[in-house]
C-alpha cells in the first residue's frame, strides 16, 4: 500500500463513492432494514441513531461531493522563516496516518466520519457497533469498490468486525501502528477505549448542555430555543438537558409554568431543583448526580440560580464540556458568560443544536471533541491534521 495518496487520488475516490451510495441506495436500505428489524432494545436515542433513510442518504452524498471540492488539508505551511545560517525552515501540516473510529449505532459515520478521515490523508480503521453491522458492512463494500475503480488498495478502509473482547485485546495490542482513536458513543464505551487504548484518544459525543434564562432575557425566545433543544433530535450530543433560570427574571413563575406546558406538549419528563419548585407536572431532584446526566431523551433539569455567578460555577461543574447558551439581552453579562463558561461552544441567544461540523461550517465532522487538545468542539476537515517540520540546508552543522 502506497504510504501517501495525492490530492487528485482522493477526490476521485470520494466523488466514486458518492455515486455508488446513490446507485446503490435500494441495498442500502434493506441492509439497514435487517439492523432495524433485528434490533429490540428501547433505547430510542439508539434506534434514532441506527435507523438509515433517504434522508440520511442524500447527507451522505452530499457530505462526500462536498468532501471531494475542499482545499486539501495536507502541505499546508503554518509557518516558516529562514534561520542565520542559511537554512529554510517550514512547518506543514501532514496526516496522521492510521485513524481507528469505534462507533456505536450509527451508519453514516461509515461514510462521513471516514471520508473526513480519507480526504486527510489517513488510513482508516472501522469498528461498529453489532447493532449496525449489516449498514456498516454495506456501505464498506462501498469504500473498496470506490478504491478499486480508482486501482487503489482497499487497505486504506478495513472493517473490524469485532466483539467486545476483540476489541479489547486490539486496543491494548494491536497488529499495526495506530495513531489516533476516535470513538463516537455513550459514555461507557469511550471509557472504555480510554481504559485499554496505547494511543491518544480523542473523545468525543458527551453532551449534558445547559441553557441560561438570564433576567434580561426574551422570554418567547427562551421558550423557543429550550424547546428546539430539548425536542427535536433528543439523540444528538447537542441536545439540551438543563435549564437554569434567573431568580430575578420578570414574572418568573408565569414563565417557568409556560416552559412546563410546552415541554409536556412534547412528553418531556421534568426534574426540578428547590429553585424552581412547587409547579404540576415536574419531580423533585432526590439525587444531585442527574447534574451530571446526558439524558439522550425526553426528560429535562429545570433549576433556579441567584445571578451570574453561580450559573457559571454550576455549568463548570456539572456540564460534559460540549456546549452552553445564554439568552439575555444584556450584551455585557452575555460576553462574561460567553468568556467564563468552560465549554467547547458558546452561545448568546440561539439553540445548543447548532454545534455541528455543517453547522459551523465546516462541511461535517470526525467528531465534536469535548477534550482541549488538539482540537476542541466539531473536528473537521482541517483540523484532522498534525504537522512536520521541513529543513532544507546545503551542509549546514550544529
Amino acid at each position: 500500500m502506497s504510504l501517501f495518496l495525492n490530492i487528485a487520488q482522493r477526490n476521485a475516490v470520494l466523488q466514486t463513492m458518492a455515486q455508488l451510495v446513490d446507485a446503490e441506495r435500494t441495498a442500502i436500505l434493506a441492509a439497514n432494514k435487517k439492523d432495524m428489524d433485528a434490533y429490540n432494545g428501547e433505547d430510542i436515542a439508539m434506534r434514532d441513531r441506527l435507523v438509515v433513510n433517504d434522508t440520511k442518504i442524500e447527507g451522505m452524498i452530499e457530505s462526500l461531493f462536498h468532501l471531494a471540492k475542499q482545499e486539501d488539508p495536507l502541505g499546508v505551511e503554518r509557518f516558516q522563516f529562514t534561520h542565520e545560517n542559511g537554512m529554510r525552515v517550514s512547518n506543514k501540516t501532514a496526516p496522521f496516518g492510521t485513524v481507528l473510529i469505534i462507533y456505536e449505532s450509527r451508519p453514516d459515520v461509515t461514510i462521513e466520519a471516514a471520508g473526513i478521515a480519507f480526504k486527510s490523508g489517513n488510513k482508516i480503521l472501522l469498528k461498529g457497533g453489532k447493532e449496525s453491522l449489516q449498514s456498516n458492512l454495506a456501505l464498506v463494500k462501498l469504500w473498496h469498490r470506490a478504491l478499486s475503480e480508482n486501482q487503489i488498495s482497499n487497505d486504506w478502509v478495513t472493517y473490524l468486525q469485532f466483539d467486545r473482547k476483540q476489541t479489547q485485546a486490539y486496543l491494548e495490542k494491536p497488529d499495526q501502528k495506530i495513531d489516533l482513536i476516535v470513538p463516537r458513543g455513550g459514555e461507557r464505551l469511550i471509557a472504555f477505549v480510554k481504559q485499554h487504548a496505547t494511543c491518544p484518544v480523542i473523545v468525543s459525543g458527551r453532551g449534558n448542555n445547559f441553557v441560561f434564562v438570564d433576567k434580561d432575557a426574551d422570554q418567547e425566545m427562551a421558550l423557543d430555543i429550550i424547546i428546539n433543544g430539548k425536542t427535536t433530535k433528543i439523540s444528538a450530543c447537542n441536545a439540551l438537558d438543563k435549564v437554569l433560570i434567573d431568580d430575578n427574571l420578570p414574572d418568573k413563575e408565569k414563565f417557568t409554568r409556560q416552559l412546563i406546558s410546552k415541554l409536556k406538549e412534547s412528553d418531556v419528563e421534568i426534574l426540578v431543583d428547590s429553585g424552581v419548585s412547587g409547579f404540576e407536572g415536574t419531580s423533585e431532584i432526590t439525587d444531585e448526580a442527574v447534574w451530571f446526566e446526558e439524558f439522550l431523551d425526553y426528560k429535562i433539569v429545570l433549576g433556579g440560580v441567584k445571578d451570574l455567578e453561580e450559573t457559571v460555577a454550576k455549568i463548570n461543574r456539572y456540564g460534559g464540556g460540549h456546549s452552553a447558551s445564554i439568552i439575555t439581552n444584556n450584551e455585557e453579562i452575555a460576553d462574561s458568560f460567553m468568556n467564563n463558561v468552560d465549554t467547547a461552544a458558546v452561545y448568546h441567544n440561539a439553540s445548543t443544536r447548532f454545534t455541528d461540523g455543517g453547522q459551523f461550517g465546516l462541511g461535517g465532522e470526525l467528531a465534536i471533541s469535548t477534550d482541549k487538545l488538539h482540537q476542541r468542539g466539531p473536528i473537521g476537515l482541517q483540523h484532522l491534521v498534525t504537522n512536520k517540520w521541513y529543513v532544507k540546508g546545503n551542509g549546514q552543522i550544529r
